[in-house]
């Protein structure tokens, strides 16, 4: 079976770095896939994206060394086995806010006897190997999110919990249940919050990830994350197009009052 990098980093206690996808196309998925990252992963949740597009998105994908995730829009058994069988070498679980939510994600992610996966590999047998059945509990990476005040208060219990290889902070979420504004970075009770999560984590072999852009990337490094996400398409997208637009004008501005030869 083909290996999961990502994995392989987290044991090595290197970092990995992601990318986001939200808009429903392969060509991007592809575009942005090329570019480097660890993993890339297409989001389910907050994106436009629906089953068939995740399907084609994840075989783009799959003609690079990014690991292909899915962030599912909820922690169901159905959707998750859904997305293993299209291709995800990682799924990210949103809304995980205790012990039970954490062993739900667990047994949707694992064959028996660590699991309750059904058995219906599809396409992963090409992309993954003849012997995706034998080697997919050891390496489909399940990471639950953690995007509450209440999965924080709990969070001893949801690590506890075998067969998680990461969690995934959600900033904006996190902060709101603290009575912020949502954003991916703040002070208060998230940072507090930020540094314990990656604390909890180190003590127990699970990688800490984070939600985050190429900014804040070393302060999470930093504070011991291994899976940071620093980009995603749309933002990419508005943020290039803006950069190209002032740079257009600025130079038609200076052109317009230079003296004449």
């Amino acid at each position: 079976m083909r290996a999961n990098a990502c994995k392989a980093k987290w044991r090595a206690g290197e970092p990995a770095y992601g990318a986001w996808l939200m808009i429903p196309s392969s060509i991007s998925a592809e575009a942005i896939a090329h570019q480097g990252f660890d993993y890339v992963c297409v989001d389910m949740q907050h994106g436009f994206i629906d089953y068939s597009d995740a399907m084609t998105m994840l075989q783009a994908i799959s003609t690079t060394d990014a690991m292909p995730f899915v962030r599912v829009p909820s922690n169901e058994f159905g959707i998750i086995n859904q997305m293993l069988d299209a291709g995800a070498m990682g799924i990210i679980i949103p809304m995980v806010n205790s012990a039970d939510e954490a062993r739900a994600a667990v047994s949707a992610c694992r064959y028996h006897p660590e699991g309750a996966r059904s058995y219906g590999p599809a396409r992963t047998i090409w992309y993954a190997g003849a012997d995706y059945f034998e080697r997919a509990n050891e390496e489909v990476a399940c990471i639950p999110m953690i995007e509450t005040a209440r999965a924080v208060e709990r969070l001893d219990e949801i690590l506890a919990v075998p067969g998680i290889d990461a969690i995934y902070v959600g900033p904006s979420d996190l902060i709101v249940t603290y009575g912020q504004q949502p954003r991916m970075d703040n002070e208060g009770k998230f940072e507090e919050a930020r540094i314990a999560i990656a604390a909890a984590c180190a003590s127990r072999g699970i990688t800490a990830g984070i939600h985050a852009n190429a900014g804040l990337a070393a302060k999470h490094r930093a504070a011991g994350y291994r899976m940071i996400t620093i980009s995603a398409d749309l933002s990419a997208l508005q943020q290039r197009a803006a950069e190209d637009l002032a740079r257009a004008t600025l130079r038609e501005s200076k052109a317009d009052t230079a003296p004449a030869p």
